[in-house]
């Protein structure tokens, strides 16, 4: 049975205060058709974070995203803080919000700060490649906004990671992204690759990466974190290139792509509709609501399995492929949203570059870390 560790909520639905050009999730709006507003109510609320607690082993990670998370208000997040700590006795609870950045403010930063949510901030990189994408409903730059909100995030002790979406315009900057990151003062970094598909042309929208370009900007992404080493230790943690390394150390990544199976999360909507995935809120991956169903059972279902099973058939080349080991195929969404690929990952050009790129050093670096485990295993044997 998988434990219900960690659940994806969406307080404000797919609303959001910006009109990023690939947003994946504004056209949700249709789907969830409110006429009330994309509000969690507290019912909604309560009874997923009692249910987490009573459901969930000792150790709960609950991850807020939207749309932005942050219209609904700090005072529903203190709610939530004062249900988890109503219905939470005996467990430990991290907190981590995905935000476009442009609403924080002190009262934010004091909030997080005082709760120890770790915060993932969209920045696309540069002023020029955040403003091309990123901007309000009337076309506003934001560039400027979310880098003082960062640094105001940081000078408040906040944890913050950087989320850099990689579109087409990115991928042949790489250096220059990944410096400007880093000269800004962050250290952990997550590079997404952007693949959408118009769904009224069947075609990919022409700011998606291209499978050969992506997989050149992740190897020399790969290079300057590399370069970036002191004392045989990374000194920037890029979150691809962390995940990968429990794959080449034996272990199993906690990144749902690169597991052999997927749909160990549930998605919980502003509705209490629970859905299998992020990427697949509809309705032929919904598997019912907090009000009438215990979410253990939901991820246990028949329905959440299947959806899991579905990404260990992969495709005819995966079977031949020498690096099927380390990828799993990809996420599905680059294998069934993306129809003219015929379940081969989107993406598989971009890995098969990348493997071949990296994968003496990450195997040389495996090496080191094990030994340094049976080391340590046996001097504490030893002393024992």
């Amino acid at each position: 049975m998988k434990p219900l560790s960690s659940v994806l909520l969406k307080p404000s639905g797919p609303e959001c205060n910006l009109r990023c050009k690939y947003c994946f999730y504004i056209e949700k709006k249709e789907f969830f058709e409110s006429r009330t507003g994309y509000r969690m109510t507290e019912e909604v609320l309560e009874t997923t974070i009692r249910q987490v607690m009573e459901q969930g082993p000792e150790h709960v990670i609950f991850q807020w995203q939207g749309g932005e998370p942050t219209l609904c208000g700090v005072k529903f997040f203190e709610k939530a803080i004062e249900l988890q700590k109503k219905y939470g006795q005996g467990h430990v609870v991290s907190n981590g919000l995905q935000t476009n950045g442009t609403l924080l403010n002190a009262e934010w930063a004091s909030f997080f700060r005082r709760n120890n949510f770790l915060i993932g901030l969209s920045m696309d990189g540069p002023e020029d490649l955040h403003n091309a994408l990123r901007y309000t409903s009337r076309g506003a730059h934001v560039h400027d906004k979310v880098l003082r909100n960062a640094k105001m995030l940081v000078e408040a002790g906040v944890e913050v990671n950087i989320l850099a979406v990689v579109s087409r315009a990115a991928e042949v900057m790489p250096e220059e992204i990944y410096e400007f990151i880093k000269a800004q003062g962050f250290h952990w970094m997550q590079f997404i690759p952007c693949v959408e598909r118009n769904e009224k042309t069947g075609t990919i929208e022409s700011f998606s990466v291209t499978p050969e370009g992506y997989g050149h900007f992740l190897c020399r992404v790969f290079d300057c974190w590399w370069n970036d080493f002191k004392d045989g230790q990374p000194t920037t943690f890029v979150r691809f290139f962390d995940e990968i390394f429990y794959r080449y150390v034996g272990l199993e990544p906690p990144d749902c792509t690169l597991r052999e199976e997927c749909g160990a999360y549930l998605v919980v909507e502003h509705t209490g509709d629970v859905f299998s995935c992020d990427f697949f809120v509809d309705n032929n991956n919904r598997v019912g609501n907090v009000l009438t169903h215990r979410m253990i059972d939901m991820l246990n279902s028949q329905q959440q399995s299947a959806f899991g099973k579905k990404k260990a058939a992969r495709h005819q080349k995966c079977t031949t492929c020498e690096w099927e080991n380390w990828c799993r195929g990809g996420c599905p969404k680059d294998r069934e949203r993306i129809p003219e690929t015929q379940g081969l990952s989107f993406l598989c050009q971009s890995y098969e570059i990348f493997f071949a790129h990296a994968h003496k050093r990450l195997g040389e670096l495996a090496g080191i870390w094990l030994t340094k485990q049976q080391d340590f295993r046996k001097t504490s044997t030893e002393t024992a």
